[in-house]
């Protein structure tokens, strides 16, 4: 496991570091001169493993590939000067490019014919978008927001999302011209254009393919989409592929990109920011789960307010340097952690290396066959697809698992766009679900053994005579008020002739509203009718708030509030201590 760079004392700071304005930078807190040997190996690394995909990329939204050039050169500029994370690398990702292509698709709905030119500013608009939703998010402290999405939603989103890109690819490595969208048409137009297939293109796509899946099975130490890239320009070098009808990138921008906001009055800002909210909740669902999963393995803390400042500023700049929206990279996140990167300048360093690609290298990167890019973004897609984590999260639960379906259905059979509106209705269905029914559990004591223990456990736990305690294993909300009433008449009625107290455990309580507390006052009626004394155990602050504010611990009485069952237990028996007698139980300690 590759060691975080230690913290230093202040004094040994300015020893160490090699400049003030590093300084600034909170990732390069610390740094050190002998650094930046390995941060640069680490840059040109992430550059090579960065060309494929922002070369790729762009296809899936219909943009030029200079846009995922930019893009590439601006986020890990932007996460730099404000991400907290050190190594933690930023660019394009699938999913994300899904979204966007599918928020894109709108706007050439609403404008036909609009010029691709205007279709990259659109996309930088929404970078930027993406970029402002961030820090405000962040300022609000809504770094849990990441949490929208449950991991089984998320795995069934990204399926959805792959299947898309995979059949996104049909035209580019068929050499066919594909007009339809979805998941049939597409296939159903394959099916009908079959006899004009441009073979080689396919077999060109299909050559590309198997080599990224060997390099994958059989590590060579070279990623896939590096050797694929290399070796079809190469073969386009020779044999010539554009004269032999198989498409290539074609011309690329040779200067920098310049610096500058995307403005286009006759584009729908009121989409676009819709379509900016929607890549925002899948760009930073999926970024901050690869923060979290690279610094388990790194031993550092993961800040998600401070994330999505370093998210924020990582798509603003892209936005504003012509690329598109951006998250955390895998991938080049790998590359880094491999090689040995201490800090952002490994990603400052890979901004350079493909600065210089776009400047010097143009020509070369012309004439890269369109199939391989092809087979590069089918390869990217498949291995977005989680089957060992959908059989785990069959083995843990059918009801996430059916939640994972039904998002997977969402991406692909309503749209990308609307499979995230899916996928976030079907979190909160299965957040209402899970919270509607809190289990309400009868609590007892083993004799001879200290605490107490859900009787449905096991037979050594007894029920304390004339005592019932309930443990609602839950919050208490309007939508679950009833079925906890019932459960806790329902076990009144059946011990109702020797229930002297009820005590409610109220450990796992959190939140309560004003529907919870009148039941609660009911209940508390209703048991005084029947000579039942109700009382509360371990009330959590935020509760007894509300529970004070609307004096029903008044009702209960300062005698029926308990810190812990201990000693609700030991003020039972000091009221009825005839009630201890009736069996050998252990005193409280």
């Amino acid at each position: 496991m590759v060691g975080i760079p230690p913290k230093l004392s202040p004094e040994e700071r300015k020893k160490v570091e090699p400049s003030a304005w590093l300084r600034v930078l909170p990732s390069l807190q610390g740094y050190r001169p002998g650094w930046l040997t390995s941060d640069v190996s680490a840059g040109l690394a992430i550059a090579a493993v960065g060309i494929p995909s922002a070369i790729a990329y762009p296809a899936i939204a219909g943009l030029p590939p200079e846009t995922g050039i930019y893009a590439s050169i601006g986020s890990v500029i932007g996460y730099a000067l404000v991400g907290p994370s050190r190594r933690l690398i930023v660019g394009p990702d699938a999913a994300t490019m899904a979204v966007m292509a599918a928020v894109l698709a709108t706007v050439l709905q609403q404008m036909p014919g609009l010029p691709q030119a205007d279709l990259v500013g659109a996309a930088s608009l929404l970078s930027i978008g993406v970029g402002l939703i961030c820090f405000a998010a962040s300022a609000l402290k809504l770094g849990n927001i990441a949490s929208l999405l449950s991991r089984p939603i998320l795995a069934g989103f990204f399926i959805g999302v792959a299947i898309s890109i995979i059949i996104g690819q049909i035209g580019r490595v068929t050499g066919l011209k594909i007009e339809s969208d979805g998941l049939v048409g597409p296939l159903t137009e394959l099916i009908q254009k079959a006899h004009s297939i441009h073979w080689p293109s396919l077999l060109l796509a299909l050559i590309m393919f198997a080599i990224l899946q060997f390099v994958r099975m059989r590590p060579v130490g070279i990623p896939g989409p590096v050797i694929v890239v290399a070796l079809s320009g190469l073969l386009s070098a020779i044999f010539n592929f554009e004269a032999k009808g198989i498409r290539i990138v074609g011309n690329l921008p040779t200067g920098l990109p310049s610096i500058g906001f995307p403005v286009h009055s006759g584009l729908p800002f009121d989409d676009l920011m819709l379509g900016a909210a929607a890549i925002f909740v899948v760009s930073f669902g999926a970024g901050i789960i690869t923060a979290r999963s690279f610094a388990a393995r790194t031993g550092e803390d993961v800040d998600p307010n401070a994330e999505l400042r370093g998210f924020g500023a990582a798509n603003i700049v892209s936005g504003l340097l012509g690329g598109f929206a951006v998250t955390s990279s895998d991938s080049r996140t790998a590359v880094n952690l491999s090689v040995g990167g201490k800090t952002q300048l490994a990603g400052l360093a890979a901004a350079i290396v493909l600065a210089i690609a776009v400047a010097f290298f143009a020509s070369y990167l012309r004439i890269l066959p369109i199939p391989a890019l092809g087979a590069i973004l089918i390869a990217a897609a498949l291995s977005v697809i989680d089957l060992d984590g959908l059989r785990q999260i069959w083995r843990i639960s059918r009801v996430e698992f059916g939640f994972a379906l039904i998002a997977m259905a969402g991406a692909i059979s309503f749209g990308v766009l609307q499979g995230v509106v899916v996928a976030i209705i079907a979190t909160f269905v299965y957040v209402i679900l899970k919270e509607i029914q809190p289990r309400v559990a009868l609590l007892g004591q083993i004799p001879g053994r200290l605490g107490f223990y859900k009787l449905h456990r096991s037979a050594d736990v007894q029920p304390v005579p004339g005592l019932l305690i309930c443990f609602i294993q839950g919050n208490l909300l309007f939508f679950n008020t009833d079925h906890v009433d019932g459960q806790l008449r329902e076990i009144i009625a059946e011990h109702a002739p020797d229930t002297r107290w009820l005590i409610i455990d109220a450990s796992a309580i959190t939140q309560i509203d004003s529907t919870a507390i009148a039941m609660l006052e009911d209940l508390q009626r209703d048991l005084e009718g029947l000579g039942i004394r109700m009382g509360l155990s371990e009330v959590q602050s935020s509760v007894w708030t509300l529970l004070e504010r609307c004096r029903f611990s008044s009702r209960l009485g300062p005698a029926m509030i308990f810190d812990d069952l201990d000693d609700a237990l030991r003020a039972f028996r000091a009221a009825a201590p005839e009630a201890a007698d009736a069996r050998n139980e252990p005193a409280p300690a």
